[in-house]
Protein backbone atom coordinates (compact mmCIF):
# COMPACT_ATOMS: atom_id res chain seq x y z
CA UNK A 1 0.00 0.00 0.00
CA UNK A 2 1.52 3.30 -1.11
CA UNK A 3 -1.14 5.72 0.11
CA UNK A 4 -3.17 6.09 3.28
CA UNK A 5 -5.82 8.19 1.51
CA UNK A 6 -6.53 8.74 -2.18
CA UNK A 7 -8.81 11.37 -3.68
CA UNK A 8 -9.31 10.97 -7.45
CA UNK A 9 -11.27 13.71 -9.25
CA UNK A 10 -13.83 13.97 -6.43
CA UNK A 11 -16.86 16.24 -6.85
CA UNK A 12 -19.75 16.93 -4.50
CA UNK A 13 -22.65 19.38 -4.76
CA UNK A 14 -25.38 20.47 -2.38
CA UNK A 15 -28.04 21.68 -4.76
CA UNK A 16 -26.54 24.59 -6.71
CA UNK A 17 -23.53 24.81 -4.38
CA UNK A 18 -20.46 22.92 -5.61
CA UNK A 19 -18.57 21.96 -2.47
CA UNK A 20 -15.85 19.97 -4.25
CA UNK A 21 -14.87 20.32 -7.90
CA UNK A 22 -12.66 17.57 -9.25
CA UNK A 23 -10.39 17.41 -6.21
CA UNK A 24 -7.39 15.08 -6.46
CA UNK A 25 -4.66 14.34 -3.91
CA UNK A 26 -2.96 11.43 -2.14
CA UNK A 27 -1.78 11.24 1.46
CA UNK A 28 1.12 9.00 2.49
CA UNK A 29 1.04 6.80 5.61
CA UNK A 30 2.40 8.67 8.63
CA UNK A 31 2.02 12.06 6.98
CA UNK A 32 0.47 15.19 8.47
CA UNK A 33 -1.61 16.63 5.64
CA UNK A 34 -3.46 19.95 5.75
CA UNK A 35 -6.70 20.95 4.05
CA UNK A 36 -6.38 24.72 4.00
CA UNK A 37 -8.89 27.38 3.02
CA UNK A 38 -11.54 29.83 4.21
CA UNK A 39 -15.09 28.94 5.23
CA UNK A 40 -16.91 27.39 2.28
CA UNK A 41 -13.73 26.10 0.65
CA UNK A 42 -14.83 22.45 0.90
CA UNK A 43 -12.66 21.33 3.82
CA UNK A 44 -15.43 19.82 5.95
CA UNK A 45 -17.01 18.10 2.94
CA UNK A 46 -13.64 16.51 2.14
CA UNK A 47 -13.17 15.34 5.74
CA UNK A 48 -16.68 13.91 5.99
CA UNK A 49 -16.33 12.12 2.66
CA UNK A 50 -13.10 10.49 3.88
CA UNK A 51 -15.08 9.25 6.91
CA UNK A 52 -17.72 7.81 4.59
CA UNK A 53 -20.38 10.02 6.14
CA UNK A 54 -21.47 11.44 2.78
CA UNK A 55 -21.66 10.10 -0.75
CA UNK A 56 -19.74 12.02 -3.40
CA UNK A 57 -21.24 12.72 -6.82
CA UNK A 58 -18.21 11.77 -8.89
CA UNK A 59 -14.69 10.45 -8.51
CA UNK A 60 -13.37 7.90 -6.05
CA UNK A 61 -11.97 7.88 -2.51
CA UNK A 62 -9.89 5.18 -0.87
CA UNK A 63 -8.93 5.07 2.80
CA UNK A 64 -6.28 2.45 3.56
CA UNK A 65 -7.25 0.84 0.26
CA UNK A 66 -10.97 0.66 1.05
CA UNK A 67 -14.06 2.54 -0.10
CA UNK A 68 -15.19 4.60 2.94
CA UNK A 69 -18.88 4.30 1.99
CA UNK A 70 -19.18 0.75 0.69
CA UNK A 71 -16.76 -0.61 3.31
CA UNK A 72 -17.68 1.84 6.04
CA UNK A 73 -17.86 -0.72 8.83
CA UNK A 74 -14.38 -2.00 7.96
CA UNK A 75 -12.70 1.41 8.25
CA UNK A 76 -14.35 2.57 11.48
CA UNK A 77 -11.81 0.61 13.49
CA UNK A 78 -8.86 2.22 11.71
CA UNK A 79 -10.07 5.83 11.40
CA UNK A 80 -10.70 8.39 14.15
CA UNK A 81 -12.74 11.55 13.50
CA UNK A 82 -12.79 14.75 15.54
CA UNK A 83 -15.51 17.09 14.28
CA UNK A 84 -15.67 20.88 14.38
CA UNK A 85 -18.08 20.91 17.31
CA UNK A 86 -17.55 19.35 20.71
CA UNK A 87 -19.68 16.23 20.36
CA UNK A 88 -19.04 14.38 23.61
CA UNK A 89 -21.41 13.93 26.53
CA UNK A 90 -21.48 16.86 28.93
CA UNK A 91 -23.15 14.92 31.74
CA UNK A 92 -20.44 12.24 31.71
CA UNK A 93 -17.01 12.61 33.29
CA UNK A 94 -13.75 12.53 31.36
CA UNK A 95 -13.24 8.88 32.36
CA UNK A 96 -16.79 7.96 31.41
CA UNK A 97 -16.59 9.63 27.99
CA UNK A 98 -13.42 7.75 27.07
CA UNK A 99 -14.88 4.48 28.38
CA UNK A 100 -18.03 5.02 26.33
CA UNK A 101 -16.12 5.52 23.07
CA UNK A 102 -13.84 2.57 23.81
CA UNK A 103 -16.85 0.32 24.26
CA UNK A 104 -18.51 1.65 21.09
CA UNK A 105 -15.41 0.59 19.16
CA UNK A 106 -15.29 -2.76 20.88
CA UNK A 107 -12.04 -2.13 22.78
CA UNK A 108 -12.17 -4.59 25.71
CA UNK A 109 -9.02 -3.69 27.64
CA UNK A 110 -9.02 0.06 27.28
CA UNK A 111 -8.09 1.16 30.81
CA UNK A 112 -4.32 1.20 30.30
CA UNK A 113 -4.79 3.00 26.98
CA UNK A 114 -7.11 5.51 28.68
CA UNK A 115 -4.57 6.17 31.42
CA UNK A 116 -1.81 6.78 28.86
CA UNK A 117 -3.99 9.17 26.87
CA UNK A 118 -5.01 11.07 30.02
CA UNK A 119 -1.35 11.36 30.96
CA UNK A 120 -0.36 12.62 27.49
CA UNK A 121 -3.21 15.15 27.44
CA UNK A 122 -2.55 16.21 31.06
CA UNK A 123 -6.16 15.44 31.97
CA UNK A 124 -5.44 12.88 34.71
CA UNK A 125 -6.07 15.33 37.61
CA UNK A 126 -9.49 16.15 36.13
CA UNK A 127 -10.69 12.68 35.14
CA UNK A 128 -13.73 12.83 37.43
CA UNK A 129 -14.83 16.24 36.13
CA UNK A 130 -17.93 16.43 33.91
CA UNK A 131 -17.25 17.35 30.29
CA UNK A 132 -19.59 20.34 30.52
CA UNK A 133 -17.32 21.82 33.21
CA UNK A 134 -14.17 21.76 31.04
CA UNK A 135 -12.55 24.73 29.29
CA UNK A 136 -12.48 24.85 25.49
CA UNK A 137 -8.91 23.58 25.33
CA UNK A 138 -9.60 20.73 27.76
CA UNK A 139 -12.68 19.71 25.78
CA UNK A 140 -10.56 19.42 22.64
CA UNK A 141 -8.00 17.31 24.49
CA UNK A 142 -10.78 15.04 25.73
CA UNK A 143 -12.22 14.78 22.22
CA UNK A 144 -8.77 13.83 20.92
CA UNK A 145 -8.38 11.18 23.63
CA UNK A 146 -11.78 9.70 22.71
CA UNK A 147 -10.79 9.76 19.03
CA UNK A 148 -7.60 7.80 19.77
CA UNK A 149 -8.77 5.28 22.36
CA UNK A 150 -9.30 2.57 19.71
CA UNK A 151 -5.79 3.18 18.27
CA UNK A 152 -6.74 4.29 14.74
CA UNK A 153 -4.16 4.40 11.96
CA UNK A 154 -5.68 7.59 10.54
CA UNK A 155 -7.13 10.55 12.44
CA UNK A 156 -9.23 13.24 10.79
CA UNK A 157 -9.39 16.61 12.53
CA UNK A 158 -11.90 19.17 11.29
CA UNK A 159 -10.73 22.63 12.43
CA UNK A 160 -9.85 21.29 15.90
CA UNK A 161 -8.32 24.52 17.23
CA UNK A 162 -11.04 26.95 16.16
CA UNK A 163 -12.14 28.94 19.21
CA UNK A 164 -9.32 27.55 21.37
CA UNK A 165 -6.97 29.91 23.20
CA UNK A 166 -3.32 30.23 22.01
CA UNK A 167 -1.83 28.26 24.92
CA UNK A 168 -4.24 25.36 24.37
CA UNK A 169 -3.54 25.47 20.63
CA UNK A 170 0.17 25.08 21.31
CA UNK A 171 -0.43 22.16 23.68
CA UNK A 172 -2.74 20.54 21.12
CA UNK A 173 -0.02 20.71 18.47
CA UNK A 174 2.49 19.14 20.85
CA UNK A 175 0.10 16.23 21.25
CA UNK A 176 -0.28 15.86 17.49
CA UNK A 177 3.51 15.75 17.13
CA UNK A 178 3.64 12.86 19.61
CA UNK A 179 0.98 10.92 17.73
CA UNK A 180 2.67 11.65 14.40
CA UNK A 181 5.87 10.15 15.83
CA UNK A 182 3.90 6.95 16.45
CA UNK A 183 3.25 6.65 12.71
CA UNK A 184 -0.38 7.80 12.76
CA UNK A 185 -1.56 9.54 9.59
CA UNK A 186 -3.09 12.92 10.46
CA UNK A 187 -5.40 14.86 8.15
CA UNK A 188 -6.32 18.27 9.47
CA UNK A 189 -8.48 21.04 8.09
CA UNK A 190 -7.83 24.58 9.29
CA UNK A 191 -8.39 28.19 8.21
CA UNK A 192 -5.19 29.19 10.05
CA UNK A 193 -2.25 29.47 7.67
CA UNK A 194 0.26 29.49 10.54
CA UNK A 195 -0.94 25.99 11.42
CA UNK A 196 -0.53 24.92 7.81
CA UNK A 197 3.20 25.52 8.17
CA UNK A 198 3.35 22.54 10.54
CA UNK A 199 2.03 20.10 7.92
CA UNK A 200 4.34 18.11 5.67
CA UNK A 201 2.10 18.94 2.71
CA UNK A 202 -1.00 21.04 2.21
CA UNK A 203 -3.72 21.53 -0.36
CA UNK A 204 -5.06 25.07 -0.77
CA UNK A 205 -8.81 24.97 -1.45
CA UNK A 206 -11.11 27.74 -2.62
CA UNK A 207 -14.80 27.22 -3.43
CA UNK A 208 -14.19 23.50 -3.82
CA UNK A 209 -11.24 23.79 -6.19
CA UNK A 210 -7.57 23.01 -5.66
CA UNK A 211 -5.47 26.16 -5.96
CA UNK A 212 -2.18 24.48 -5.05
CA UNK A 213 -0.80 21.27 -3.55
CA UNK A 214 2.74 20.94 -2.19
CA UNK A 215 4.99 21.30 0.83
CA UNK A 216 4.58 24.70 2.54
CA UNK A 217 8.18 25.67 1.80
CA UNK A 218 7.87 24.69 -1.84
CA UNK A 219 4.69 26.74 -2.20
CA UNK A 220 6.34 29.81 -0.70
CA UNK A 221 9.21 29.57 -3.18
CA UNK A 222 7.04 28.68 -6.17
CA UNK A 223 5.85 32.17 -7.04
CA UNK A 224 7.80 34.11 -9.66
CA UNK A 225 9.27 37.56 -9.01
CA UNK A 226 9.97 39.29 -5.71
CA UNK A 227 7.69 40.19 -2.83
CA UNK A 228 8.28 43.62 -1.29
CA UNK A 229 7.16 44.91 2.09
CA UNK A 230 6.37 48.62 2.04
CA UNK A 231 5.99 50.77 5.16
CA UNK A 232 3.74 53.78 4.60
CA UNK A 233 1.65 56.01 6.93
CA UNK A 234 -1.64 55.08 5.23
CA UNK A 235 -1.51 51.64 3.59
CA UNK A 236 -5.04 51.80 2.15
CA UNK A 237 -4.43 55.13 0.42
CA UNK A 238 -1.02 53.94 -0.78
CA UNK A 239 -2.59 50.79 -2.19
CA UNK A 240 -5.11 52.86 -4.13
CA UNK A 241 -2.35 55.06 -5.52
CA UNK A 242 -0.16 52.14 -6.61
CA UNK A 243 -3.06 50.35 -8.27
CA UNK A 244 -3.78 53.57 -10.12
CA UNK A 245 -0.29 53.21 -11.62
CA UNK A 246 -1.08 49.66 -12.76
CA UNK A 247 0.57 47.83 -9.86
CA UNK A 248 -2.39 45.54 -9.24
CA UNK A 249 -0.52 42.80 -7.38
CA UNK A 250 -0.53 44.57 -4.03
CA UNK A 251 -2.35 43.91 -0.76
CA UNK A 252 -2.68 45.58 2.64
CA UNK A 253 -1.16 43.49 5.45
CA UNK A 254 -1.86 45.22 8.74
CA UNK A 255 0.06 48.50 8.81
CA UNK A 256 2.07 47.81 5.64
CA UNK A 257 1.76 46.78 2.01
CA UNK A 258 2.90 43.63 0.25
CA UNK A 259 3.66 44.29 -3.40
CA UNK A 260 4.71 41.72 -6.00
CA UNK A 261 7.30 42.69 -8.59
CA UNK A 262 8.09 40.74 -11.77
CA UNK A 263 11.80 41.30 -11.14
CA UNK A 264 13.73 38.34 -9.76
CA UNK A 265 16.41 40.73 -8.52
CA UNK A 266 15.48 42.22 -5.15
CA UNK A 267 17.53 45.36 -5.86
CA UNK A 268 15.79 45.93 -9.18
CA UNK A 269 12.37 45.34 -7.62
CA UNK A 270 13.06 47.80 -4.80
CA UNK A 271 14.32 50.45 -7.26
CA UNK A 272 11.25 50.07 -9.47
CA UNK A 273 8.84 50.33 -6.54
CA UNK A 274 10.66 53.34 -5.06
CA UNK A 275 10.25 55.13 -8.40
CA UNK A 276 6.55 54.21 -8.59
CA UNK A 277 5.98 55.38 -5.02
CA UNK A 278 7.68 58.69 -5.76
CA UNK A 279 5.55 59.31 -8.85
CA UNK A 280 2.43 58.55 -6.82
CA UNK A 281 3.45 61.09 -4.19
CA UNK A 282 4.14 58.44 -1.57
CA UNK A 283 6.97 58.61 0.92
CA UNK A 284 7.51 55.08 2.24
CA UNK A 285 9.69 54.80 5.32
CA UNK A 286 10.96 51.43 4.18
CA UNK A 287 10.97 49.06 1.22
CA UNK A 288 12.51 45.60 1.49
CA UNK A 289 12.27 42.19 -0.15
CA UNK A 290 10.70 39.52 2.08
CA UNK A 291 9.99 35.79 1.94
CA UNK A 292 6.34 35.16 0.99
CA UNK A 293 4.08 33.70 3.65
CA UNK A 294 1.42 31.10 2.86
CA UNK A 295 -1.12 33.90 3.05
CA UNK A 296 0.77 35.71 0.28
CA UNK A 297 0.79 32.49 -1.74
CA UNK A 298 -2.94 31.94 -1.22
CA UNK A 299 -3.79 35.48 -2.34
CA UNK A 300 -1.49 35.20 -5.37
CA UNK A 301 -3.10 31.90 -6.37
CA UNK A 302 -6.57 33.43 -5.99
CA UNK A 303 -5.56 36.36 -8.20
CA UNK A 304 -4.18 34.01 -10.84
CA UNK A 305 -7.36 31.94 -10.79
CA UNK A 306 -9.48 35.10 -11.14
CA UNK A 307 -7.36 36.25 -14.10
CA UNK A 308 -7.80 32.89 -15.84
CA UNK A 309 -11.57 33.03 -15.29
CA UNK A 310 -11.77 36.58 -16.64
CA UNK A 311 -9.83 35.67 -19.76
Amino acid sequence: MTSAIEFANVSKSYGAVKALRGVTFTIAPGEMFGLIGPDGAGKTTAIRSICGLIHVDAGSIRVLGQDPVKQHRAITGTVGYLSQRFSLYGDLSIDENIAFFAEIHGVPDYRDRRDRLLDMTQLTPFRARLADQLSGGMKQKLALACTLVHEPRVILLDEPTTGVDPVSRREFWKLLSQFLAQGITIVMSTPYLDEAERCSRIVLLHEGEVLALDEPGALRSSLPGTLLEVLVPSPVEALRALKGLGMTRAQVFGDRLHVWSAHTSAAAAETELAAAASSAGLRPSGIRAITPSLEDVFIAKLDSAAERTAS
